[in-house]
């Protein structure tokens, strides 16, 4: 992903009604010059963290993806949904939280991310990630605004992880969490790796006080947009009314100089305030360690295991 544009939009969105979101995801992808040609091979990559929560929380809410889906095909392109969470799979997710029924009737494809590409990132970190990643055209990224346990809070740039394998991601948090900022360093790195398209973040009900699965629900009533995923949360940052130095992963993009990481360099394309839409939204104040329990580690591989197959029967075609 080359990542230059530091165009942000934002816009009020309270519902989740699915006329009102296809309207405003055409507005924000037309205010950020996101475009996808005729033919063009769209994957979109919502927040598929696990199938724990029965509200639906903790991922991408089911229009918001379908709303997205919606306005790739009307401009031609073929659409695809992936993810690999956690704990359990792609398709028990989906059919889990809703998503299977809300994009039933679409030609829309699930794909499992299930073949492997080895690399070796700029840190010198070596991580295996899904190859149905690079296969597209154009990586469409819709992360869930949440507080975070590890991270004090998740958007666009930490939605990437998700292109890592199931269980290795797992290892990946207990490899190289810690203290020493070597796991957001990775989180950092996979940018440069992936194929480049656009962030849509639904902040419409997002998960505060903690994260990120546990959260309580705020009325946000927001949505965001930006060709470049840390430009988009740096702008959250700011309407969220947090201070800048409280996000792990937006210090190490400024300790980089990546385009996006200063306030000042953002462009509002659109005219919503940026600066204190939210103040309601809180973050833990002390951060966990970025680790994983060895024994939830062997549940999920267990649960994963049991669970192949059992969706092949949804209402989407399913690549495993």
């Amino acid at each position: 992903m080359k990542i230059t544009s530091s165009v942000v939009a934002l816009a009020r969105c309270p519902t989740y009604e699915a006329g009102v979101l296809k309207e405003q995801v055409d507005r924000l992808c037309c205010a950020v010059g996101f475009l996808v040609a005729h033919g063009d091979k769209v994957l979109l990559k919502p927040n598929l963290v696990a199938a724990g929560r029965v509200d639906g929380l903790a991922v991408t809410h089911p229009q918001v993806v379908r709303a997205m889906a919606e306005w790739c095909l009307d401009h031609g392109a073929s659409v695809s949904v992936g993810d690999s969470p956690a704990f359990g799979s792609a398709a028990a997710v989906m059919d889990y939280c809703g998503m299977t029924s809300v994009l039933a009737g679409l030609p829309v494809r699930c794909v499992s991310f299930v073949r492997r590409k080895k690399i070796v990132t700029e840190s010198q970190i070596a991580v295996t990630v899904a190859a149905e990643v690079f296969e597209c055209d154009r990586l469409v990224n819709l992360p869930k605004l949440k507080a975070h346990s590890q991270l004090r809070v998740t958007m666009a740039v930490k939605n990437y992880f998700g292109v890592v394998l199931g269980w290795r991601k797992a290892m990946a948090h207990m490899r190289h969490g810690g203290g020493d900022g070597k796991f957001v360093r990775l989180l950092v790195d996979l940018l440069a790796e992936l194929p480049g398209g656009v962030s849509l973040i639904d902040g419409v009900v997002a998960m505060h006080r903690t994260g990120p699965m546990d959260g309580e629900p705020l009325a946000v009533g927001l949505l965001g947009a930006s060709l470049n995923p840390i430009a988009l949360d740096t702008a959250m940052m700011t309407a969220l009314g947090l201070d800048h130095d409280l996000s792990p992963l937006g210090q190490e993009c400024l300790r980089r100089g990546l385009p996006g990481s200063q306030l000042e360099e953002l462009e509002y394309s659109l005219h919503l305030p940026p600066e204190g839409v939210v103040l309601e939204f809180l973050v833990p104040e002390i951060l966990d360690p970025v680790r994983f329990q060895v024994g939830r580690f062997l549940r999920s591989g267990i649960k994963r295991m049991c669970q192949k197959g059992k969706y092949l029967g949804c209402r989407f075609t399913v690549d495993s």
